[in-house]
């Protein structure tokens, strides 16, 4: 199999891009310097250096964050990522697209974002128990049901969650779970809640093929990034009806013009190898030739800033669904939009899994549990109305949908930030 890394865009800052964004938002409303001044400003940025005992005995420093961006609308919500490509400018953007994020689909909560330099796969599960729990303890000062509800992000799980919120009940003395949400269900985990973000994803390709008056029965569909999130979103588009005929981690990807075949045996295989199988049937692709694949709707779920000025003329998908945050530059809108493409933007199309995450906290906090067809059954609902009052904007005319969400959010944090002033 081809040895390819996930294509990785010119080098270009998340936060800048995030920024830009917002700026250009913040001209077609008309806002205040002063407003301006306030979205464009993390709140809280947290960084801690703190040890971790290897187990050789060994004594390695590592390095976190955790970022509010903006509280206006509530407690601050966000995940937690381990990577070696975790930066303060990352983090700043992913806790600003939050904001953005559970504003457009209605949710009270505001931003917030959070990591530690560290490549989880290098670590053994002791090493990694022990990380969280220190890294937990660091972080404790920000974090609580009230205040701050991290959540699983790149490279930590719902045992990672299980670690953090049994640290922080440990520290305060009494079971919190309503502290991160992505927990195990069996310590008050919501049922669905691992499936939400590629559940959510489905909805939104159902919503925009009926907006855009296609069929998604039939469409050919690429996924970049065959993870929690692609590989969820995979499936379940096959199982409504669309043909996948590529997808790719981080060792390359595979693509086959009739289709790939049973993608739940493929992900169960996944699954058991860690990567994309190179035994299965169909052309061996890098990630960035999945990008420019002749498709009908391109998802792209893995990192940020994948399409950017570099690629974007090449793609040839007319539909593009984010999985990812951050997938597409500034950039690469811009050619993207010349062209006609219609782009579902990370805000809207991803945030089945934050949606969801609200359910757990909420369930968490009455001690009251749903069955997973009323969870997916409310999932389906709250992004269906996030994307009728987006499209209702777009359709408007004179802006993308990126835009158009991006209008809806920003309004909605502004106007929490204006009824509640400024304090004192």
């Amino acid at each position: 199999m081809t040895q390819a890394p996930v294509a990785q865009a010119p080098a270009e800052n998340p936060h800048d891009n995030a920024l830009e964004q917002l700026n250009a938002v913040a001209d077609r409303l008309g806002l205040d310097e002063g407003m301006r001044e306030v979205l464009r400003h993390c709140k809280r940025e947290f960084t801690t250096h703190f040890p971790v005992q290897m187990d050789d005995g060994s004594i390695r420093v590592f390095t976190g964050y955790r970022i509010h961006h903006n509280e206006a609308r509530g407690p601050v919500k966000g995940g937690l990522r381990y990577s070696l490509n975790v930066s303060l400018d990352e983090v700043r953007a992913l806790a600003m697209w939050m904001t953005w994020k559970c504003a457009v689909a209605g949710l009270p909560y505001g931003g917030a974002k959070g990591g530690v330099v560290v490549d989880p796969r290098a670590l053994s599960k002791r090493e990694l128990e022990r990380l969280t729990r220190r890294f937990a303890a660091e972080i404790g000062l920000l974090i609580g049901p009230d205040e701050d509800v991290p959540a699983p992000d790149m490279g930590t799980d719902a045992q990672v969650m299980a670690w953090i919120m049994d640290t922080y009940s440990m520290i305060h003395g009494h079971s919190t779970p309503a502290v991160v949400t992505g927990k195990p269900v069996t310590i008050g985990g919501s049922s669905g809640r691992i499936e939400a973000t590629g559940r959510g994803v489905t909805f939104v390709a159902q919503e925009a093929c009926r907006a855009r008056g296609r069929q998604l029965a039939g469409a050919r569909v690429a996924v970049q990034g065959f993870g929690n999130v692609g590989s969820v979103a995979a499936k379940l588009l096959d199982e409504a009806g669309a043909k996948i005929v590529a997808v790719s981690d981080t060792n390359g990807g595979i693509y086959a013009e009739d289709g790939l075949g049973d993608i739940g045996a493929l992900l169960a295989r996944k699954h058991e190898a860690g990567l994309i199988p190179e035994t299965h049937a169909g052309a061996h692709i890098t990630n960035e030739e999945l990008l420019e694949l002749p498709v009908d709707i391109l998802v792209p779920a893995a990192l940020e800033g994948q399409i950017h000025g570099g690629n974007a003329a090449r793609i040839r998908a007319p539909m593009i669904i984010e999985a990812a945050n951050g997938p597409t530059t500034p950039e690469a809108d811009r050619i993207l939009a010349a062209k006609g493409t219609y782009i579902v933007p990370d805000i809207l199309a991803n945030a089945g899994g934050v949606i969801v995450s609200y359910f757990e906290w909420v369930q968490d906090l009455q001690s009251f549990f749903w069955e997973e067809d009323e969870v997916n059954q409310k999932l389906q609902r709250i992004i269906r109305r996030a994307f009728r009052e987006v499209e209702e904007i777009y359709d408007a005319g004179g802006v993308t949908m990126r835009e158009a969400a991006y209008m809806l959010a920003v309004r909605r944090v502004v106007e929490a930030t204006e009824v509640r002033g400024i304090f004192p």
